[in-house]
C-alpha cells in the first residue's frame, strides 16, 4: 500500500465506530487525519481543517450530489496549495446519480487496503504525490524502494525498524509516547508491550551510528530531529 507523507485527511463518517477505524487506518500509513461525524459539517470542517483530501461518507444524506459538490467546492477555495480531492463514500446507489460522484469512489462496506488505495489515488490526481524522499541530517529514506541511507552508507533495516523511522521521519520534531508509536507502527490489538519499542529503538540506534536524529523525551517517549 502507498503511504502518507503526512498529509491531512479529513474523514466525514456518521458512524464513530467506523470513523475510528478510518482514523486508525490512514494514521498507520503517515497520513495526519481529522474526523467531523455530521456530513452536513462537512463544507465548514474543509474550512477549518484545510485538508489535502476528504473521505465523504455520503450514504444517510438525501442530497449527495449536492453535498459532494459544496465539499468540492470548498477543497478548491480553501487556502493553502492546491490538490485537494474528495472520496465518495457510498452505499447501494443510482449508477446515473454515482457518475456526478467524481473519480474516487468507495462502495460500503469497503477494507482497509480500498481505503488508503482510493486517498492515495485521490492525492495524486489531486497533484500531491506525497515526499518519496525523507531527509533528517545525514539520514535519506526512500519511502518508494524502502531503503535507509546513513551518510552515504546504505543501512539494512528489518521491516518494523523501516515502518518505526518511516513514521517518526513523517512527523519530525513531534514526541510519541510508546503506546502512540505501537498504535500507529504495531497496529491495534497487536499484542505488543512497550518495551518492544525501547528494543526497536535501539536497534535503530546502533544501526544508525552518529547520524541517528531520535532523541529520548525523558518521562514521555521519542521523538526524530528534522
Amino acid at each position: 500500500m502507498a503511504g502518507g507523507a503526512g498529509e491531512l485527511v479529513l474523514v466525514v463518517e456518521h458512524d464513530p465506530a467506523v470513523a475510528e477505524l478510518q482514523r486508525r487506518c490512514l494514521t498507520r500509513e503517515g497520513y495526519r487525519v481529522e474526523v467531523e461525524l455530521e456530513a452536513s459539517g462537512a463544507p465548514d470542517a474543509v474550512a477549518r481543517f484545510r485538508p489535502d483530501a476528504v473521505v465523504l461518507d455520503l450514504s444517510t444524506t438525501t442530497t449527495p450530489v449536492d453535498l459532494y459538490r459544496r465539499v468540492a467546492s470548498a477543497l478548491v477555495a480553501r487556502p493553502g496549495p492546491p490538490g485537494g480531492r474528495v472520496v465518495a463514500v457510498v452505499g447501494p446507489i443510482d449508477p446515473a446519480l454515482a457518475r456526478n460522484l467524481g473519480a474516487h469512489r468507495l462502495d460500503r462496506p469497503f477494507g482497509p487496503r480500498a481505503l488508503v488505495r482510493a486517498v492515495a489515488g485521490a492525492l495524486r490526481h489531486g497533484g500531491s504525490e506525497g515526499t518519496r524522499e525523507l531527509r533528517a541530517g545525514g539520514l535519506v529514506l526512500d519511502t518508494a524502494a524502502r531503503t535507509c541511507d546513513a551518510d552515504g552508507t546504505d543501512v539494512t533495516l528489518t521491516a518494523t525498524e523501516f515502518d518505526l523511522l518511516r513514521y517518526l521521519a513523517r512527523n519530525p520534531g513531534r514526541v510519541f509516547t510508546r503506546e502512540q508509536l505501537l498504535e500507529s507502527v504495531w497496529g491495534p490489538g497487536a499484542g505488543a508491550g512497550s518495551r518492544t519499542v525501547d528494543v526497536h529503538i535501539a536497534q535503530l540506534r546502533a544501526k544508525l551510528g552518529d547520524v541517528s536524529p531520535i532523541r529520548t523525551v525523558r518521562g514521555v517517549g521519542y521523538r526524530l530531529d528534522a
